[in-house]
């Protein structure tokens, strides 16, 4: 399921933002490369199932503005990969929806507008055998 599209990376973070992070052939950029785009996508795509497939069916019958929000904000930190600087708002967004996305996980926070819950697992009763009491009140009568 693909949570964000390459238009929400240029609607939240400019196109000249994501020509610099992906044109890898033109000097100066001039052009988005749809390719390490739809890679960045895809992980980021992978990490958002990873995560919420513990408490949802997959795939969701409607995607969330907020999923698109997170699925934006890990992309865009895996095309800046490691020049993405510890302190950067691009590093704090994704330390953010990893956080965000381990409590969906935990089931701490509930996706509005969500599919349905995984069907959980067992459901049968429970059984047990144990060997009759030796010490009852009729056998220790008169002690």
């Amino acid at each position: 399921m693909t949570y964000a599209v390459k238009q929400d990376l240029v609607d939240r973070f400019g196109a000249t933002e994501l020509i610099q992070l992906t044109d890898r052939t033109n000097m100066p950029p001039s052009t988005i490369d749809n390719v390490v785009v739809g890679r960045a996508l895809a992980d980021a795509d992978g990490v958002v199932d990873g995560y919420i497939g513990k408490q949802y069916k997959l795939p969701l019958s409607v995607v969330p503005p907020v999923l698109v929000k997170i699925a934006a904000d890990l992309a865009r930190y895996y095309l800046h990969g490691e020049a993405a600087d510890k302190d950067s708002i691009v590093s704090r967004n994704f330390a953010s929806a990893i956080a965000w996305l381990k409590d969906v996980s935990k089931g701490l926070v509930l996706i509005e507008e969500q599919g349905e819950p995984p069907e959980q697992a067992g459901g049968g009763a429970i059984k047990t055998s144990a060997p009759n009491r030796v010490f009852t009140r009729d056998t220790l009568r008169g002690y």
